[in-house]
Parts: structure tokens; C-alpha cells; sequence
């Protein structure tokens, strides 16, 4: 498709914006606005390098990079937006009336004077920074009712009359272990509970290490530790390993329905949060939570008293972030902060994108 100028662009997109929706081929995407739509200095062409995501690519092209699959989605050159290489040559054009981002394909070779060498493999760039989601839900995990701990075997002491244990130790549990497999070693942590009802979302676990059943006596089970991210002590709870794979392929959107809650907690204790930091979120499944929805964050409006009546008044929050939803439960989630253009708090708003709230709040 013959490239047209930046002006030219604009006002082909603004007379589709007049239309609200636009076809490409067989696929019909509602297009964007103006003021939700492209970055003033959204270059023309892009090569993607070595440690960019899609999330980056799309901030460099968005205003809102989780909007990136209403472009690309629509977009008949890419067959698959999460199959992008570095060397690989991201475009912005106009498809039928509106802004898209097409792809040119890198070669696969990198030119050594005075010969060539092909890459035998590339690996396809991830749509978000994953290691530390990928650790950070190897290392955490939440049940909804903690009061099913009670139910749960627990370590009741070490071989040879240890008082700790580690890789390699033998250790003995109280309670009834699945023979064979391994089972995950945790210790209770934060107590999550909605701030308005006082209702218990749920009981984060933090994982202490793995083991293995080697036999049981009674209610008694002899173990073996296989792994130990930490000392294994008496009061540790055991539990079939959780089934941890990891959504990869992410699909950035909004929830389909409102979302209004607050951020709960960063899990290990910091209270200020800043971009790519976990933090744990008080809406889960229940109340439509997937991975990949994307939540706008408000810092929290300052606490004042009102200089004629005494009354403390909570002042409009502003808008300061994103978050994305890597790892839903019933009750909460864990997220992944994306941006922050302030220092975002525990007790910081969340909100389905454009449904903030306007007035202060008592």
C-alpha cells in the first residue's frame, strides 16, 4: 500500500472518525478518536531491536499502547502480532480510511565484514516485560478461604531434631500428603480484605520450596526437600503445586464491564509503587477480571478538612497509571503496573479506562 504523508493521514482518519466505524477487508474494528488515537510525534517506521515488547513498540506509535490490537487486529499483513522479530520493520499507513501499523520482515541475517552469517533462530519479541511476572507467580499464590489452612498438612519438625530444614533434609508433616508427586512448601502471608465490606479475599501464600512424600504413618508424613528458595520451619503448610502456567500471549483491552476498585497491596511490604512492580488488586473473576485487562489507576485524592464545617473531605483523585491483570483469582488478582506517571500507593484507585470518577469523594 503507497505510503502517504502524516497530514495526509490525519485527515483520511478524521473523515473515518466521522463514519465511528471503518472496514478493512473482511474485519470491522471501531476506530479510534482523535484524542485517544495517535502520538503527535508517532514516527513513520520503526525496526524493532533486541528487548523491546510489544507494550513499547505500541507507546511509540499510541497514546494508549494497550490499545494496540485495534490497529493491528484489523490489520491483514500481520497474521500474527505476537510474532515479531528484532530487525523486523513496523509501519504506520492508512488502511481504507483509518491508521494501522503494518510489518516488513527482517532477513534474519547480521552482516559480519567480510562475510554473512544467517541466525539460525529468532525469538519473538513478548508483548510485556514477562520475567517478573514469571517469578513473581513462581514465588506467590493465593487461596480465597483461609480458613481452609486448618485442613492443610503442616511441618511439625526437621530430621535429627532440626529446628530448620533445607534442600536435601528429610522433615516430617502432620496430615495427609499425596504420595508420589511433589507437593509445594509455603508460609502463610498478607490477609487480603475489602477495605469497604470487610470481606476476606484471600490468604497470600509465599513459597518456601518443593518436596516429596516419602512415606506416611498415620497422620504422620516423612518428606524429602527437593528445593529451597528459604528455610523450611515448623508451622509451614504443604499443598499440591498450582498449576502455574502462564498466560504469555496477552491481549491488552478493557474489561467489557466497569471495574471500580483500589490497589491492596505490593506484595513484600513496599508502600509506594512505581512502573513494572507486582501489586495485588481487590477485584478477581467475580467481577469480570481476565488477563490482559487493563485498569486505569487514581492516585488517591488527598485527605482535607473543609475550613467552614470541620468536615474531612476526600479530594478528586488523579489519574496516574495503568495496570494490567497477569494472574486473576476469585476474589483479587495480581496485576503488572505499566506506566505510572506519578507514584502510585496502596489505596490508589482502579477503574475500567474512561469511567473515572469526577468528584470528591467524603
Amino acid at each position: 500500500m503507497k505510503q502517504i504523508g502524516r497530514s495526509g493521514l490525519v485527515k483520511r482518519w478524521l473523515g473515518a472518525l466521522a463514519l465511528g466505524v471503518t472496514t478493512v477487508g473482511a474485519v470491522q474494528a471501531q476506530g479510534l478518536t482523535w484524542d485517544d488515537g495517535l502520538r503527535d510525534d508517532a514516527p513513520d517506521r520503526y525496526t524493532v531491536v533486541r528487548g523491546d515488547t510489544l507494550w513499547g513498540i505500541s507507546g511509540r506509535f499510541l497514546q494508549h499502547p494497550w490499545q494496540w490490537p485495534e490497529v493491528w487486529q484489523a490489520n491483514p499483513q500481520i497474521e500474527n502480532p505476537h510474532r515479531i522479530y528484532p530487525g523486523d520493520i513496523v509501519t504506520l499507513h492508512d488502511c481504507g480510511g483509518r491508521p494501522c501499523l503494518g510489518l516488513e520482515r527482517g532477513q534474519g541475517v547480521v552482516r559480519l565484514s567480510p562475510e554473512m552469517r544467517t541466525v539460525p533462530r529468532r525469538e519473538a519479541i513478548e508483548p510485556i516485560p514477562l520475567e517478573a511476572v514469571r517469578l513473581f507467580t513462581r514465588e506467590h499464590r493465593v487461596i480465597d478461604d483461609p480458613e481452609t489452612l486448618a485442613e492443610l498438612a503442616y511441618v511439625v519438625g526437621g530430621d535429627d531434631r532440626r529446628l530448620i530444614s533445607g534442600a536435601g533434609d528429610r522433615f516430617y508433616a502432620r496430615g495427609e500428603v499425596p504420595a508420589g508427586g511433589r507437593v509445594g512448601i509455603y508460609r502463610p502471608g498478607e490477609r487480603y480484605l475489602d477495605e469497604a465490606t470487610g470481606e476476606v479475599l484471600g490468604l497470600e501464600l509465599e513459597s518456601v520450596g518443593e518436596a516429596r512424600q516419602r512415606r506416611q504413618e498415620d497422620d504422620i508424613a516423612v518428606l524429602e526437600a527437593t528445593k529451597a528458595s528459604q528455610e523450611i520451619r515448623n508451622g509451614d503448610i504443604l499443598l499440591p503445586l498450582e498449576d502455574r502456567g502462564l498466560v504469555t500471549a496477552f491481549q491488552p483491552r478493557a474489561p467489557k464491564r466497569r471495574v471500580d476498585g483500589r490497589i491492596l497491596s505490593v506484595p513484600g511490604g513496599v508502600r509506594f509503587i512505581g512502573r513494572l512492580q507486582m501489586v495485588a488488586l481487590d477485584r478477581g473473576t467475580r467481577d469480570g477480571l481476565a488477563p490482559g485487562h487493563v485498569l486505569e489507576v487514581e492516585q488517591r485524592g488527598e485527605l482535607v478538612s473543609d475550613p467552614r464545617t470541620g468536615e474531612m473531605l476526600r479530594l478528586p483523585g488523579e489519574g496516574a497509571g495503568l495496570v494490567m491483570v497477569v494472574r486473576p483469582y476469585d476474589k483479587m488478582s495480581y496485576g503488572l503496573v505499566m506506566q505510572a506517571s506519578r507514584t502510585l500507593a496502596v489505596g490508589d484507585r482502579l477503574h475500567t479506562p474512561g469511567a473515572g470518577l469526577d468528584t470528591a469523594q467524603r
